[in-house]
């Protein structure tokens, strides 16, 4: 079993089994790892006074030890799901003022924090097109948010994530709300709450946002030292082979002075799943010269020509025959890795990056990394481009820090004497801004999807029956059936967690089957539309507010991009 699977069984049990507060939770298992307790079985196996020497409290860790050998001698038993406490976890976890991380004497590692909101992902494309579920329109707004920032805002961590999503689920239900009549006046927006704050783009809104200063976050993937990989250097000089800086082809006795040198910028390798990439990138002003500096490029680094791909990208601005005007030329390249020279090319579009040429070298370690290879990409192109483009507004501020979801509404009504921004889901952030909680957010999205609608077809007879003993329709045909039996909570936990594994699998299968062909403001532009296209049908008006709706998760994957 994996470390960050033995991870997050370990704060389930806690969590959920033990009822301990999630800021409780973190600190203690923290504390298990510096003494090598890092599994439920490693716990339940050693001895009671292993326990007390990372846990001091006799009775607290004698209770974690029993918990633990009753996992070991009934592991296969359907413990309560991941979101069954969340709502109660939501109130109790406290951030501290100063770096999102769990507050506390010993705070969380930022793995260990993040590893907390993982959510469950489902695959298998034959189970998902045969699921419908019965559910509202906001949380599917939430579900389609929270995937589209894996791939649009790769660097965001999972609490961020989560954050975000819930604002635009926030602003998206306050601007509903008032078209239908619900609520009156302006929105927190609108007022200008929160103006100075730097704003992001989700699913087409515009989101206020809080920087975490000072908060760093990884995946799983390892970030090695510029130099430590395949002979790799920061700014490399490598001199064209055979190459003048006019291109012209000199024999070997050729003057050495005139010989172009290309300097290389590289990032840092990156390496995840046995997959490991680089990304070079260099000046290029006439597209007939890329070519040689490739060539140039291999030669200095034999390594190279080992890769399982090295794709390429550039953008070259080229005069024209009328009045003295350029244009830009751009080309790519996939050399085997599917998506990869487009998505170079729209990233480099989206940065302004204008006569240059970056190759993406990957070896490939023999595992799928699905939408984590593109936010890997992005980050060794941004690595590799840093040095070259001078970033700055917008772009600077998506570079790579952690942001929260500003509750733009719970800090209006928090200035009001009137307002009643304590019911709210918001916690104070660095400055005292009220922002989403991730928790929160986590809470909502595993208990809106409880219900799963089986269609089975019999004949030209179909029949719908709920999960959870639940009606959600009436049935279509006369055919009868017999009442299903009573789900206990254990069963019932299990299937929220199904159905949401997938229903994010769906999305993530959509958005994977677009990422390579589409920049992010392209995708992010998309998803909205998505949504719409798919989301459940509800009465218009004040009393479709709140409806539910059946949710096929076939008309997900039919939005996929069809193969060339």
């Amino acid at each position: 079993m994996s470390a960050q699977q033995d991870l997050q069984d370990l704060i389930r049990l806690m969590t959920v089994g033990m009822k301990v507060p999630m800021k409780d939770a973190l600190p203690r298992i923290k504390s298990l790892q510096t003494k090598d307790l890092r599994s439920i079985q490693q716990i339940a196996e050693c001895s009671l006074s292993e326990v007390q020497s990372a846990i001091s409290d006799a009775k607290t860790a004698r209770s974690l030890q029993n918990a633990c050998k009753a996992r070991m001698k009934n592991p296969t038993a359907p413990a309560k799901r991941l979101g069954s406490d969340l709502a109660a976890d939501a109130k109790r976890s406290k951030l501290s003022s100063d770096g999102g991380h769990l507050g506390g004497a010993d705070p969380v590692e930022p793995g260990q924090y993040e590893a907390s909101f993982e959510l469950p992902v489902e695959t298998d494309e034959q189970v998902i097109a045969g699921t419908t579920l019965l559910t509202n329109r906001a949380p599917l707004v939430l579900a389609f948010a929270v995937e589209l920032l894996r791939f649009t805002m790769p660097e965001q961590p999972p609490s961020s994530r989560l954050s975000l999503a819930q604002a635009v689920v926030s602003a998206n239900s306050r601007s509903k709300a008032v078209s239908i009549g619900l609520e009156k006046g302006l929105s927190a927006d609108d007022e200008r709450w929160g103006h100075g704050q730097p704003r992001v783009r989700v699913m087409g809104r515009e989101v206020t946002v809080l920087k975490r200063g000072g908060y760093q976050w990884k995946g799983d993937e390892e970030i090695g030292q510029a130099g430590s990989f395949s002979s790799t250097i920061k700014a490399e000089s490598i001199p064209a082979v055979g190459m003048s800086s006019n291109g012209q082809d000199h024999g070997s006795g050729s003057n050495m002075a005139d010989n172009a040198a290309t300097s290389w910028s590289t990032s840092s390798p990156v390496s995840l799943k046995q997959s490991t990439f680089i990304v070079r990138a260099t000046s290029l002003t006439e597209p007939s010269k890329r070519q040689s500096a490739m060539q140039s490029l291999f030669a200095a680094i034999p390594s190279l020509q080992s890769a399982t791909h090295n794709a390429w990208a550039y953008r070259v601005k080229v005069p024209t025959k009328l009045f003295n005007a350029t244009t830009i030329r751009e080309e790519a390249f996939d050399d085997g890795e599917s998506g990869c020279g487009s998505f170079l090319l729209k990233n480099m579009q989206e940065m302004n990056a204008v006569d240059t040429l970056v190759v993406m070298t990957r070896w490939y370690g023999g595992i799928m990394l699905g939408p984590d290879r593109w936010r890997i990409m992005r980050n060794c192109l941004r690595d590799a481009l840093s040095e070259r483009l001078r970033i700055t507004g917008d772009q600077a501020t998506l570079g790579g820090e952690a942001v929260w979801g500003l509750d733009l509404e719970a800090m209006k009504n928090k200035a009001s004497p009137a307002g009643s921004g304590s019911s709210r889901s918001y916690e104070a952030g660095v400055v005292g801004m009220p922002i989403h909680r991730p928790e929160a957010a986590k809470s909502y999205i595993f208990k809106s999807f409880a219900v799963r609608v089986d269609t089975q077809v019999k004949g030209n007879e179909s029949e719908s029956v709920s999960g959870g003993g639940e009606q959600s329709s009436p049935p279509i045909s006369t055919a009868t059936k017999a009442t299903p039996k009573r789900k206990t909570a254990k069963a019932l936990d299990l299937e929220k967690e199904e159905n949401l594994a997938r229903l994010l699998g769906a999305i993530r299968i959509l958005y994977e089957s677009w990422a390579g062909h589409l920049s992010a403001a392209d995708l992010d532009r998309r998803a909205w539309n998505w949504y719409v296209a798919v989301r459940p049908e509800v009465e218009g008006g004040p009393s479709g507010w709140g409806a539910k709706g059946q949710l096929l998760l076939s008309d997900i994957l039919a939005l996929k991009r069809k193969d060339d």
